[in-house]
């Protein structure tokens, strides 16, 4: 697994700068929360893979080589982590309220992906956005909004 996260850095990164090391950790600290919510049904569907590469591709601006070694070493960090504390603090760390928001309307359409919600799903998001200290009404205001925007897309 190091010489996973040593490949990595060698290529998404040439004589990184501090600013650019911690954009890749809370890169992976954020990909590793969305995999939880791909993994939360247990089922690895298709649709949520390509819409995980598409929306780290875009909040990072990753080409396809670097999103897809982001996305392998937060899926093995997803796998072997006992918790989630390391990543939502890195979250809490660097993240203000607002890009918090964001990440959990993400998670929502992530679970929405395959047309279905997963009572797991939710409740690993309801669990992620406690940890980011997202309010409760904020966590039902970006459901809403993803269901709706679902709502427009199939019409």
């Amino acid at each position: 697994m190091l010489s996973t996260f040593q490949q990595f850095f060698n290529r998404a990164l040439v004589m990184p700068t501090q600013e650019q090391e911690r954009r890749v950790t809370l890169e992976l600290a954020t990909a590793v929360l969305f995999c939880e919510i791909v993994r939360a049904d247990y089922q690895r569907d298709p649709r949520e893979l390509e819409l995980l590469k598409l929306k780290l591709q875009q909040r990072f601006t990753l080409d396809d080589t670097a999103v897809d070694e982001l996305m392998q070493l937060a899926d093995e960090e997803a796998e072997q982590a006992v918790d989630h504390f390391q990543f939502v603090r890195l979250v809490n760390e660097h993240y203000d309220y607002d890009d918090k928001v964001i990440l959990v309307e993400l998670m929502w359409e992530l679970a929405y992906a395959d047309d279905e919600l997963d009572a797991h799903e939710e409740h690993r998001i309801r669990k992620l956005a406690d940890l980011l200290f997202v309010r409760h009404s904020d966590f039902i205001r970006t459901k809403l909004r993803v269901q709706e925007k679902r709502g427009e897309a199939k019409s």
